[in-house]
């Protein structure tokens, strides 16, 4: 059965930057086309899709965030982490890692854990930006 969980800091204070990891267990990170994604849901809105790392190491962004994201991967620990910089409190949301996420398919109304936008999701994690 494949997990994934994420982890990070709860609250970040702005201008800093934000480190979320998302550990996978039951597949490889490194696994021929399999895409690895962060997507978020600031409260009171729908999802929204941050980015995708890919099994041969490709990114591909959002390209509202571009700027201020980066997302790396360590094969070894099976995991890969998003590195948001520069944070403001509208980075505040619920971030979730994904697996084989469709983007394209996010709508108003999508919900986290739709399997047909991401096959498989973690369980979320709260990051709040404030001072």
């Amino acid at each position: 059965q494949v997990q994934l969980r994420e982890s990070g800091p709860g609250l970040v204070k702005p201008s800093q930057t934000l480190f979320l990891t998302c550990t996978v267990s039951g597949d490889s990170i490194a696994s021929v086309l399999r895409y690895w994604s962060w997507i978020r849901q600031p409260p009171g809105t729908g999802l929204e899709w941050v980015g995708t790392i890919g099994y041969n190491g490709n990114t591909y962004y959002n390209p509202s965030l571009r700027s201020r994201t980066s997302i790396s991967r360590d094969t070894s620990k099976n995991q890969f982490t998003l590195q948001l910089n520069s944070v403001t409190p509208e980075d505040t949301a619920v971030y979730y890692c994904g697996r084989d996420c469709s983007p394209g398919r996010i709508v108003n109304t999508s919900v986290a854990a739709d399997t047909t936008i991401c096959k498989v999701w973690g369980q979320g994690t709260q990051v709040t930006v404030s001072s």
